[in-house]
């Protein structure tokens, strides 16, 4: 048991490292290629970010493991708003805007209530992996186009002068990029192996490893940057970075997954997993309501939000016990 519990820790270090360096090296090279600064932002780092999680799926998909893959898919859902907002609060309390509460908010209970719809059957058909690219691809669409239009504001020429000073070079981008891209390759195979024989040797499913384990781990990424902005005040970026990795796990990550194998989905996965990512994210509309003035998730509600968390695994370790 110590060679699998070895690859899942250093599968988890080598994926977080090989995402870092896949962004940067994709950033430079898109950068050299014309691109703009603000749409490397929000389409390169943003995928690259939840890069974790989409190859790890991908990965465990492939192998037919569908527990392992809608685990992590789902369970980083759920840590990204109970563990990472609410640490993020815990650090600094974080404001939560008008727009959030109309545009982003809706669009994710929307997205959450799709997946459910699917899932209600048993079974992640090709077709509806399909649908949910297609939605995820809409979505992007209806982000990237007011950046576009606006690409001649002062604001963004500031944005990409500001950019333009930190690009590396072309050739050690390109190095980025092929080194990252093998490596986030060679560790998510390394941390699927090692998360399925853990789970096959103490006779765990693999969709409880993919829920704890996996989802924590693939989730780090998003907790640095979501700890770092809240320390810095940056309210719009914390609790945008957790919106957007939700939206891309739930579209794009499970309908890569989908697409690559169909997946049949237990029963839990719809009425205790999905029901509890579908509860935390309605819970945001709480805590962010006002009438007329600015939400906030206070310290208060972020200790809540993390004690939630810590029920939900206290859940799947009881549901582990009494199985």
């Amino acid at each position: 048991m110590f060679l699998p519990l070895l690859a899942v820790v250093v599968g988890l270090l080598l994926l977080i490292w090989s995402a870092d360096r896949f962004v940067d090296g994709a950033s430079a090279v898109a950068h050299h290629a014309g691109m703009s600064p603000l749409l490397i932002g929000m389409l390169i780092v943003g995928f690259g970010t939840s890069a974790p999680e989409m190859v790890v799926s991908a990965f465990s998909a492939a192998q037919g493991n569908p527990g392992l893959a809608l685990g992590n898919a789902y369970g980083s859902n759920i840590a990204n708003i109970a563990l990472i907002l609410g640490t993020a609060a815990l650090i600094r309390p974080l404001a939560i805007h008008a727009r959030v509460l109309k545009k982003e908010l809706p669009v994710l209970s929307l997205v959450t209530l799709l997946a459910v719809f699917q899932l209600k059957d048993g079974f992640l058909s090709r077709a509806d992996a399909w649908a949910l690219l297609s939605v995820f691809a809409v979505l992007m669409l209806w982000a990237i186009l007011p950046v576009v239009a606006q690409s001649r504001s002062g604001l963004v020429k500031e944005v990409q002068k500001a950019a333009q000073a930190e690009v590396i070079p072309l050739r050690q981008g390109l190095i980025y990029l092929l080194v990252g891209l093998l490596a986030l390759v060679g560790s998510s195979r390394l941390l699927v192996w090692g998360a399925v024989a853990i789970a096959e040797g103490f006779g765990i499913s693999d969709l409880i490893i993919g829920l704890t384990i996996v989802a924590v781990g693939t989730s780090l990424p998003e907790l640095a940057s979501s700890a770092a902005a809240a320390r810095k005040g940056a309210h719009d970026i914390a609790l945008g970075n957790v919106l957007g990795s939700n939206l891309f796990n739930t579209l794009a990550v499970v309908g890569i997954a989908g697409a690559i194998h169909p997946l049949e989905v237990s029963p839990e996965v719809l009425y205790r997993d999905c029901l509890v990512m579908g509860l935390l994210t309605l819970s945001l509309f709480f805590m962010g309501y006002r009438p007329k003035s600015c939400g906030q998730i206070g310290r208060v509600k972020g200790a809540l939000l993390v004690v939630a968390y810590l029920a939900y695994n206290g859940l799947l370790i009881w549901s582990v016990l009494r199985g």
